[in-house]
This record gives structure tokens, C-alpha cells and sequence, in this order.
């Protein structure tokens, strides 16, 4: 699997790892309540999604394809604080 990282941001501050695919989907046991840890690639990037979003279903779906599926995903990570913001398909 080759992971890559995007130091470019948008309107939306996110930095993006283009074709990622999901290593770990847990609950944070510090906060159990407000986010799932979410782990990409091989070399266990931990990031969050809120479960707070009004997408967090959308996203932990496809997050979960990526975990049983393999498939590889466009992620965008607001920039300061380990946030899933976006999971895209791949164009």
C-alpha cells in the first residue's frame, strides 16, 4: 500500500492522505462518547471522527469499507487537530 500525504489546503483547512486505506477502527477510550480512532495505513496514523459531525454515519461507512474492503479512500484531515473532516472516492 503506498499512503501519500498533501500539504495543500483549501477553504476547508484540511491536509489530505490520497489513496488511504483504514488500518483500525476503535472507540477512543478517552472520550468514548465524542469520537472513534481511526487508523490509517500501516504505520497507524491515529486520527478521530466526531461522532458529534452531522456526517459521521457517511463517514464511518466509508471508513468501514476501507477497514474490511481494503478499498482506498482520499482523506482529509482538518489541519491542528486529527479531525476527519472528508472521505472521497478516488478519481
Amino acid at each position: 500500500m503506498i499512503t501519500s500525504c498533501s500539504g495543500s489546503s483549501g477553504s476547508q483547512n484540511l491536509t489530505w492522505y490520497k489513496n488511504a486505506t483504514i488500518s483500525q477502527i476503535t472507540e477512543d477510550p478517552d472520550h468514548p462518547g465524542d469520537f472513534m480512532r481511526i487508523s490509517i495505513g500501516i504505520s497507524a496514523q491515529v486520527f478521530y471522527v466526531s461522532k458529534k459531525d452531522s456526517s459521521y454515519k457517511t463517514l464511518l461507512e466509508k471508513l468501514n469499507q476501507s477497514l474490511k474492503k481494503g478499498k482506498a479512500y482520499n482523506i482529509g484531515i482538518e489541519n491542528k487537530t486529527n479531525i476527519i473532516k472528508q472521505v472521497n472516492d478516488i478519481q
